[in-house]
Parts: C-alpha cells; structure tokens; sequence
C-alpha cells in the first residue's frame, strides 16, 4: 500500500491544534474560537487519508483497505482504549457520580458512534457549569474520524470506479462538503438543537470533505520541489495569510460557538483558509513546511492525539477535587498542563508507540518472556500487573453502571426549588406589571419612609423570622417599599420565593445557565413593557465571566437615571470568580449609580450556606443571601 510522503510541518499544525483545544477547554469565555483546533484535525485527516488511497490506485491500481483498517486499529484503539478504562477505574474509585451510563459511553466510544450518542442523550459541548460534567465529551471527534476511516476507502473506490476523472471527483467531494456547510447554516436557522448541529456528522463533515476534495487536485505527491522563485513567494504569502486569519478567528470574539456566525459560515471560513495552509505546507517549494518543523512543534505534534485524549478526563478529575480554582488559577492551570503532557508522553511510550507496530509475532514474544520464571523481567511484570488492575476496576465500573441511576438535576431539592419558584415569579410579574403600567409615579421622601418604616417596625413587624439573617426589622419595613426589576440566573432563582417576600414590589426574572448576554434583551423587553423599575438589581457572572464593554452596554441601556444593584458571585470551583468580582469593584468607582451587593465576602468560608456546588444556597443560605440584598437595596434605592 502506497505511503505519503512525510511532512513534518503537519506537527506543526496538529500543534496548534490540539493547544487551541486545550486552550479552549481550559478557559472557553478567553479562548473563544480554540475550539477551531478540530477542524484542522479533520482537514488534515481528509487531505493525507484521500492522498495516500488516490496515490496507491495511482500505482497499483488498487488500495489495500484491510492493511489500511488494520493500520488505523492498531494506531487509534489501544490510546482510545486504554483512556477509557483508565477512566472508568478512577470513575469507580473516586468520582462514583459519573458511574451511570458510563457503559453506554464506552461501547458508543468502541463503536464510534459516541458523537450521535451525545446528541439522543443531550450532552452540551457547552455547558461549563454541570456537577456531573463528563471527562468524555470530547471524544466526539474521535467518533467522526473513525466513521470516515471506515466508509472513505469505499467511497474512494466508487468515486475511482464511476467518477473516474479527478476533476469529476473533485466537483463530487467539493459539493458534498458545501452542502454539509449548508445544512449547518439552515439547521441554526431553523432553531434545530445546537448539540445535534455540533455534534453532527453530516453537518461537521465539510471540513473532512474540504481536505479531501484538496488531495484530488493538490495531491502531494504530484509537486514540483523546483519552481520560480515569484512562486515560491506567493506560496510564502498565501500561507501568511492563511494563518493568520486563522490565528485572528481562533483567538477572536467571532467564533464564539454559542452565537450564530461559526455555523452561518464561520466554521466553512476557517477551514477553507484550514485547507490553503495545508496545502501550501505539503509544497515542497514552500518554506512553511521548514517554518513549522522545530523540536517542540514535532513533540507536540507527535504526542497530539495522546494530549486530545487525555486533556479533558485530567481537568474533569482534577477540578472535582479542587474547591479553591478561583483563588489559584494559574497554578492550578499549570499543574493540569504537566499532568496532560506527563501522561501523554507515557501514553506515547508504552501505549501509542510499541503497539501502533504490534505483530502476532511480537504478541507471542511478549508472553513468552512473561511466562519465563527464569528471565529477570520485573519491570515488565509490575507494568502488565498494572495493566491488568486497570483493566479488572475499569471493566467492574462498567459492569456496575446501569444499575447506578443519573443524578437528575430537574429531580434535585434545588432544581425543584427553582421551578417552583420560576412559576410564582412568572404569576407574579404579570400581576406586577400590569400595576406597574397603571400606576403613576410618585417618588416619596426616603426620610419620610424610613420615619414610617421605624414607627411600624414597632407596632406592625413584617417577616419577624428573617431578622436572625442578619436584617433590621426597620429594613424590612423599607423592603416593602420598594419597586425593583432583578434579573438573575440559577442563584437568585433559587432564592426568589424568599426575595418576593421581604420585596413584594419586586419584579423578579431568574432562571437556570444565564449569563449577562441574556440581560439586553430583558431590559430592553421590560422598557418597552414600562416595567423596568427606577431599582434594577442583576444577578450574573455565576456561569461565566463578561467584558466591561458588556458591562457597560448594560449600564447605558438601564441609563443613568436609575440605580443598579449588581450581586457579585461566590462559585470557588470556577476560575472567573474572582475575574468579575475584581471586575464588578473596579466598575463600580466608575458608575454612580452602581452598588456591588457582597455575597462573595459576606458569604465566605460559610459553607454550611451552600449546597454541595459551594455555589448554590440552601434554603438556609437563601435568607442570609435574601436579607443581605434587601440590607444593601434599601439603604440605596431610590422610592
């Protein structure tokens, strides 16, 4: 079977591929288009696969697809394999949560159907903030590969056998991958799921059709090494250029995966420029193959698929057991980066290497050194020992696993807090607001309200039992007073039966996964309703952190005639914590009308005020969260 020639400039880009990815998967609010690493991992797996089966019908007339699936098993299995179990043997040991459906996972994985598997069972690339987020989510890609390695060598033969002219195969596969681009864009439109569009194979497959449709026109090798030197600088510039627009939608806020551009053309850009770069790279008489070939750039790229692997079970593992990520980010940054290369590296070297060249021969070698009592084989004997552990745990952990039933958050005492909360505040509201429309304003001396505020304080208490929470029965009094718009996510919708009765003027909108995006539409909507309150109070940065420009959009849009109460966030597992709080305090010397509510001081090291997250209160946590917004709000709001 006909090889390709070996470029060595392809570590180079499988390098800043797989550095996007972890990146992304570190901080995804920071390295928003990172995610972008997988299509160059499809573009070059379309580009070299289709390269070497034309080349090898170019030379023999045929290809020799059960060397070919063979070649590919032993590369691809015993990594894949081999993390799996590794997995399920810690799953079982340590982090017992994710137990359930973990065999479902592992033969979905072995099957290479993973990524449709994620999409019947709705599992989000995107959500950062799940107690039961997986270690696996990102072997979907490995599922795709694997389906082209299957079905390519076929397709390939009926392209060869009936298409017969390149450019007839190339009009074939280039208009293929355009529709798969299509379908991407008219799914988003049609407000289809954004998992089944992610994790698509029909609809992420342009990408591979891109870098296969390149090989039929661009094999190679079929390049001239001696060409002009005007050539050679165009090849030079247009390989420029390609990278860095691709550095630019990598690193950029406009691939961000949750808004439209990436699926209405974005992902098709990024890897037709994707495309361009490989091709100029595999010309010999360009110098990008000779720029991206140096020491780190080949380990990084050699040990790719071990660090794609590896990467996302290592900062699952590691962030469950870590409690204080946003007091020490950068450290424990680094120490998640060592563990990923450190077990990637022994990955590569007793894994990846030995057995990507593993014969019969060499299996019956192995055994038979294993057997002899006599040979001083230690060293092998504790490894298969290991080995065997591992594989014995793993296998016990998936065995277990469907008689382990998923934590379903919806059925949890939060979840069920915050829907029955959601409801009353749907009820709420439209009563509120229908008020809000017809009654006039009237602004009432805060000195005259608080005189009435003490006076009933004595003989009419309202909410006596929240005064233990750390609240004046005269603050009470006030928070009856006073009109206010909130807009929140999971923390204060977990806390919006308690808000509503110590504020019952109080238009409370919270709601589970929002971040401060969501809030321009909801301001806006409670303008045009007259029922945004001279008080607005916002309750974001939980699921992620913002930039001031957000911040600030926000603020000119409540304008600077009302007062905004901004709750900062205690969630000690993130590592954006600390980034909008610092965030919140530096704006608020910038804002007049800006007061920062300090959960995150008031409520530290107060574990006992919080569920198992560390970042939703219990109901206990909810009068201390409750009575400290109404403390602050009514010593500053406006009536």
């Amino acid at each position: 079977m006909a090889k390709n020639r070996f470029i060595t400039g392809y570590s180079g880009l499988r390098a800043l591929a797989v550095i996007g990815v972890i990146l992304y998967h570190l901080d995804p609010n920071t390295f928003i288009g990172g995610y972008l690493g997988v299509p160059i991992f499809f573009v070059l797996t379309g580009y070299l696969v289709t390269c070497q089966i034309l080349k090898s019908y170019d030379e023999e007339g045929y290809f020799d697809a059960k060397r070919f699936y063979l070649g590919r098993l032993k590369k691809l299995y015993p990594s894949l394999i081999a993390v799996l179990w590794l997995a399920a043997a810690y799953i079982i040991l340590f982090q017992r949560n994710l137990l359930a459906k973990l065999n479902q996972i592992v033969i979905a994985n072995l099957l290479n159907v993973y990524n449709s598997w994620q999409i019947f069972n709705g599992q989000s690339y995107f959500e950062r903030f799940a107690t039961n987020e997986s270690p696996f989510t990102h072997l979907w890609t490995m599922s795709i590969n694997g389906q082209f390695y299957i079905l390519w060598p076929l397709v390939i033969f009926l392209l060869v056998k009936y298409g017969k002219k390149r450019k007839r195969i190339f009009e074939i596969l280039f208009g293929i991958s355009i529709l798969s681009a299509l379908e991407m864009a008219i799914m988003y439109k049609t407000g289809v799921d954004l998992n089944r569009i992610y994790y698509g194979t029909d609809t992420r497959f342009f990408s591979l059709g891109l870098g296969a449709a390149f090989a039929v026109i661009w094999p190679m090798d079929r390049m001239k090494s001696q060409i002009e030197q005007i050539d050679t600088t165009l090849l030079d510039i247009v390989g420029a250029i390609s990278l860095v627009t691709m550095l630019f939608l990598f690193f950029g806020p406009t691939m961000n995966p949750e808004k439209g551009f990436p699926y209405y053309g974005g992902m098709l850009l990024f890897t037709i420029f994707t495309v361009i770069l490989v091709g100029v790279i595999a010309h010999p008489g360009s110098h990008w193959n000779s720029w991206l070939t140096n020491p780190i750039f080949n380990w990084l790229g050699s040990r790719s698929y071990g660090i794609y692997l590896y990467q996302f079970p290592i900062m699952i593992f590691f962030e469950d057991k870590v409690t204080n990520m946003a007091d020490h980010v950068v450290l424990y940054r680094l120490i998640e980066l060592l563990l990923i290369l450190v077990f990637s590296e022994v990955s590569y070297r007793i894994i990846e290497k030995p057995l990507g060249k593993i014969t019969w021969a060499k299996c019956k070698a192995f055994f038979s050194r294993l057997r002899d009592l006599d040979a001083k084989n230690n060293f092998l004997r504790i490894r298969t020992a290991l080995i065997g552990l591992v594989f014995i745990v793993g296998s016990i952990a998936m065995l277990v696993s469907p008689t382990v039933k998923a934590e379903d958050f919806n059925k949890s005492q939060l979840a069920l807090r915050i829907s029955e909360n959601r409801k009353q505040q749907n009820k709420d509201n439209k009563a509120l607001i229908a008020k809000m429309k017809k009654a006039k304003k009237k602004d009432e001396k805060k000195s005259k309200l608080i005189a009435q505020a003490k006076r009933s304080a004595k003989k009419h208490p309202v909410n006596h039992a929240y005064t233990k929470y750390g609240i004046s029965q005269v603050d009470l009094q006030l928070g009856q007073k006073v009109r206010l718009t909130a807009i929140g996510d999971s923390v204060m919708a977990g806390s919006s039966n308690d808000l509503t009765k110590l504020m019952p003027k109080a238009i409370i909108d919270a709601a589970i996964s929002r971040q401060l995006n969501v809030a321009f539409g909801l301001v806006s909507q409670y303008k045009a309703q007259h029922a945004l309150a001279d008080n607005v109070l916002i309750g974001l940065g939980t699921n992620g952190p913002f930039a001031m420009s957000d911040l600030e959009q926000l603020m000119k849009e409540v304008g600077p005639k009302r007062h905004v109460f901004w709750i900062n966030t205690h969630v000690p597992n993130k590592p954006w914590q600390n980034q909008v709080n610092k965030l919140l305090a530096h704006a608020a010397k910038r804002y007049h009308n800006l007061t920062i509510i300090d959960w995150y001081d008031f409520s530290k090291n107060k574990t006992d005020w919080f569920y198992e997250d560390l970042t939703h209160p219990t109901p206990i946590g909810s009068k201390y969260y409750s009575a400290l917004i109404v403390k602050t709000i009514t010593k500053n709001a406006k009536y």
